[in-house]
């Protein structure tokens, strides 16, 4: 690669702070990151950026000052450095943070979608495209979703988006094979809707996606609160064993544990019940027949953790989906890594399907909450991928299943 030029890269941001996610991901190409025990520096350079909210806490000025690129006052003019045409070789759309309004369903209203649409309109006009990668889900709106990936294709651009969990360390470093027999799927999360609840779906969806067949879509989804969580475990809605199974993988459970130093049975004591002030369950159906569930369980674990059952495999397989500690936040480097391999490729590692379905079955679960917790068909949710075949997390086993 020594041979071809440095490639150029804009920032899109809708806020640039020490910690958010404009500065995790863009210091993995102004300084680099750790990549099989050596730095890497990627071959390519941040040249220019666009922020929309700029308060005394922005770095964007200092940065730029630091590595030398510009902030210019509108996002044409950041594609375009400048000029009168598109002067850089990929985009990071990174619509995350900020003081954003909220709607009735308690999603933050980030300007993704208006961002890209911009960044498209700046394509079109000067008949060339180049790589995007959106963090996180593509849109509040589903529908916008739709649009964006659509777009994609339209002009032929590769397109990545989604989490960082995906991608991040497991533990154990556990891949699913492709085209397994998956019986029943459980995700246990943490933290508040529309921000940590898309991580632990998009999670939930890299394991569940490798089934036979492939991923056929949604046929209904179900949002439930309260009480009601636990009194669906005892219906059996969700597995008590798979609970149990993705709660040993977890390093921060609370309660007595937190006192006496040895971790607890959360899941047969009754003190998990305690703990969770606000329960919610996910309960997603698939067109194939397939049923998951996310249970987010704040209060009593501060991680991300999976259990499943295959046909086959007497045991439960469960891992952790591992997220090293601030401020060096690690994944966004495992997630980086697979942004600069699209940008070097021109192919994105694994399909923008993935993150387009998430963001869908998230928009209709916030749905289910504010119509009464009912189930919802959700025919438009008729998603169908493969998985890729190469595990694509940071640890994973060399010889692939």
């Amino acid at each position: 690669m020594k041979d071809q030029p440095r490639r150029k890269l804009a920032v899109i941001t809708t806020f640039w702070s020490w910690r958010s996610h404009a500065n995790h991901m863009s210091e993995r190409f102004l300084n680099g990151y750790p990549l099989n025990g050596r730095w890497h520096r990627p071959e390519m350079d941040v040249v220019s950026a666009y922020v929309d909210q700029r308060p005394q806490t922005d770095l964007s000025a200092e940065k730029a000052a630091q590595y030398g690129f510009v902030v210019y006052p509108d996002i044409a003019e950041a594609l375009r450095c400048g000029t009168d045409h598109l002067a850089v070789d990929a985009v990071l759309l990174i619509g995350e943070q900020g003081n954003y309004a909220d709607n009735e369903k308690g999603q933050k209203l980030y300007p993704r979608y208006e961002f890209f649409e911009q960044i498209v309109d700046v394509f079109r006009k000067d008949g060339r495209a180049v790589p995007v990668f959106n963090d996180k889900h593509l849109s509040w709106s589903y529908a916008k979703a739709q649009k964006m990936v659509e777009t994609s294709k339209e002009l032929r651009f590769p397109f990545l988006a989604g989490s960082s969990l995906p991608v991040t360390f497991r533990i154990p470093p556990i891949e699913f094979p492709l085209d397994c027999e998956i019986e029943d799927a459980l995700m246990v999360g943490n933290g508040g809707s529309d921000a940590m609840d898309f991580h632990a779906l998009e999670a939930m969806q890299c394991m569940v996606e490798r089934r036979r067949g492939g991923e056929t879509g949604v046929k209904a989804v179900q949002m439930i609160e309260g009480d009601e969580v636990w009194q669906a475990g005892k219906d059996g809605r969700w597995s008590r064993r798979l609970l149990e199974g993705a709660l040993a993988r977890s390093d921060s459970r609370s309660g007595i544990g937190l006192s006496d130093g040895r971790p607890q049975d959360l899941t047969h004591s009754g003190e998990l019940e305690t703990l969770v002030e606000t329960p919610s369950a996910y309960f997603i159906e698939y067109n194939d027949g397939f049923r998951a569930t996310l249970l987010m369980l704040s209060g009593a674990v501060r991680d991300f953790t999976f259990a499943a059952r295959l046909r086959d495999i007497p045991e439960v397989q469960s891992l952790q989906f591992q997220l090293p500690t601030k401020p060096n936040v690690t994944y966004s480097a495992c997630l980086m890594n697979r942004v600069e391999e699209m940008i070097l490729t021109g192919r994105p590692p694994y399909p923008v399907e993935r993150t387009l379905l998430v963001s869908g079955i998230l928009d209709r679960c916030l749905d289910s909450r504010i119509q009464d917790h009912q189930r919802l068909l959700t025919p438009e949710l008729n998603v169908t991928y493969r998985a890729p075949h190469k595990s694509q997390f940071w640890g994973a086993p060399k010889k692939q299943s």
